[in-house]
């Protein structure tokens, strides 16, 4: 049996054993842009659980898992650390009210967090943190009915991830090319190994002293390999939202599920007691949220066109070098009727997002992941009934979706802008006199006509898309996708910019980074438009932002 001393014991010796690995596991990573590194966003989520288990003295089983998952699901970073928070939140439902488990408790309330995980996952791919803890849950119920006796159970979990680990590469092709496995399954890997410690030789691994100050400065997001396969398009509009349940209009979510199956594929409906959240791939998303309405009101909506907008080799994602300076911000009462949150790195960029309205900008973006605590202390700070926030990075959005069921006075909208001209935009196509449902899709809808380009750096060799690729090579993207290997930025920025123009194009951002010179920032405007139309409007900022040299919005 396990008892509430040693379950909190092995979590701090599992959070310890990912801080010892976090290097190794940033260094599976496959792409070569400077992006969030998977050890280290789940290093840190654990680190937040495992800060406050140390303030705890044991007590019952019930009690340390409730501890661990809420301090993960408010220190979760990047999708990784999110996907972690959700295997441990459904372990703790599993063990509500238990002072002590056995190898049984162990194994069902494993199988409950993974398919918490599962349901929260839009389009689950397989070789991925979710395979592992999938085939370790199933060889822990396996394991059970042999033998009741924890420490046997918890055997199989660790010889069930690490058996699926192992077979990652044959599952992605793209992390077999690279000769590589799955970073997120590693870290979960380590976290069991961790764990295994204490409930084998009653030992706690310490993390190196060193490497725990690296991960606090820190971030990352999850990588998974997982998203370079949305190329199997049978349908054209990607549709997602949150819909709010309300207390009069408690219809099944199954009703809603069966019906998108009869419209569409790739259905995820994850339903809690106050909010559905739904993915589906379909012809016809105004009867999806014709649909969606009959169950309350639309919180977060997206419509994407994949025909044109197909998924992207993977968008540089974030994860961190050094963690942005932070102030406490003090929560406020909700006496306006709307306020806006948004992810930015860098003064001019917050400059932006403040001149359009709004209230706080949260410091974050690529290389530097926010925790859904950074993103909950802003919301609260926020003095709107209803907050917007805008992630502006794919990677801080499920970490920003946490938030919504934490905060009780106010209504929170994730709008899901995946770049920072995404979120520049979105924030211009606001109409105060509209209501915030609509302007959740105006906003959206403005955000999905700019085109994102990115000259950043190679972090790493590597070869991707077919491209041998070289540390400290300029590299040119256009929504996440590797266009463009030279060596000079200015040049990268101009071909870049006028590769992106068409016919119908009417404004270009070109926006400079925090390592570019106000030279070289006028030599890359004037190269482009001196090869541009005049009829297309150009405009210079001085973002400030950190790893991309130029970040480029054409509309």
């Amino acid at each position: 049996m396990i008892n509430g001393t040693l379950l909190r014991n092995a979590m701090i010796s599992g959070a310890n054993n990912i801080a010892k690995h976090r290097n190794s596991i940033d260094e599976l990573n496959i792409f070569p842009v400077p992006d969030g590194d998977t050890g280290t966003n789940m290093s840190m989520t654990m680190a937040n659980a495992s800060a406050e288990l140390q303030k705890a003295e044991g007590g019952a089983v019930s009690e340390v898992a409730r501890i661990a998952a809420s301090g993960m699901l408010r220190g979760a970073r990047g999708n990784s650390g999110v996907i972690l928070s959700l295997l441990f939140r459904g372990f703790a439902d599993g063990v509500k009210d238990m002072q002590t488990v056995n190898g049984s408790d162990l194994a069902n309330a494993l199988g409950l967090g993974v398919a918490a995980a599962y349901k929260a996952v839009m389009k689950p791919t397989e070789g991925t943190i979710l395979t592992v803890s999938r085939v370790a849950s199933e060889k822990a119920k396996a394991a059970a009915e042999i033998d009741d006796d924890a420490l046997y159970v918890w055997t199989a979990v660790c010889d069930g991830a690490e058996e699926a680990l192992a077979q990652t590469p044959e599952q992605l092709p793209v992390l077999k090319k690279a000769g590589v496995v799955d970073a997120g399954g590693k870290g979960l890997c380590c976290i069991f190994e961790g764990m295994m410690s204490v409930l084998r030789d009653n030992v706690i691994i310490q993390s190196e002293s060193e490497e725990v100050a690296a991960d606090l400065n820190s971030e990352d997001s999850f990588r998974s390999a997982a998203a370079e396969f949305d190329q199997d398009i049978r349908f054209t509009y990607c549709t997602e939202f949150i819909v709010s349940r309300e207390k009069n209009a408690r219809k099944d979510p199954e009703e809603l599920r069966n019906f998108l199956q009869t419209i569409g594929d790739c259905v995820v409906v994850v339903a809690d007691e106050d909010i559905i959240k739904t993915h589906v791939h379909t012809e016809e998303p105004d009867r999806v949220l014709e649909a969606a309405l009959a169950y309350g009101q639309l919180l977060t909506v997206k419509i994407e066109n994949m025909k044109e907008q197909h998924r992207k080799a993977k968008e540089a994602n974030d994860a961190a070098k050094a963690k942005a300076e932070k102030k406490a911000l003090k929560p406020v009462e909700p006496t306006e009727e709307v306020g806006f949150v948004a992810v930015a790195a860098g003064n001019g960029l917050k400059t932006l997002f403040t001149d359009l309205g709004c209230t706080h900008v949260v410091s974050g973006g690529q290389t530097m992941n926010p925790s859904t605590e950074d993103i909950l202390e802003a919301v609260l700070a926020t003095p709107g009934k209803t907050v917007l926030v805008l992630p502006n990075n794919k990677n801080i959005t499920m970490a920003a979706e946490q938030v919504i069921p934490l905060v009780k006075d106010r209504k929170v909208m994730v709008l899901p802008t995946r770049t920072i001209p995404q979120g520049l935009s979105a924030m211009l196509a606001y109409d105060p006199d509209t209501s915030c449902e609509v302007n959740a899709v105006k906003m959206m809808e403005a955000a999905g006509n700019v085109e994102t380009g990115t000259v950043t750096f190679a972090a790493r060799d590597s070869e991707f898309g077919g491209h041998r690729i070289k540390e400290g090579d300029i590299l040119g993207l256009v929504n996440g996708k590797l266009t463009f290997i030279e060596k000079d930025i200015v040049h990268t920025c101009s071909k870049l910019t006028r590769s992106m123009v068409n016919r119908s194009t009417a404004f270009i951002t070109i926006i400079y980074g925090e390592d570019i010179t106000e030279e070289q920032a006028n030599d890359a405007y004037n190269r482009i438009k001196s090869k541009i139309g005049s009829d297309i409007e150009i405009t210079l900022v001085n973002g400030g932002q950190p790893i991309h040299y130029f970040l480029i919005s054409v509309e």
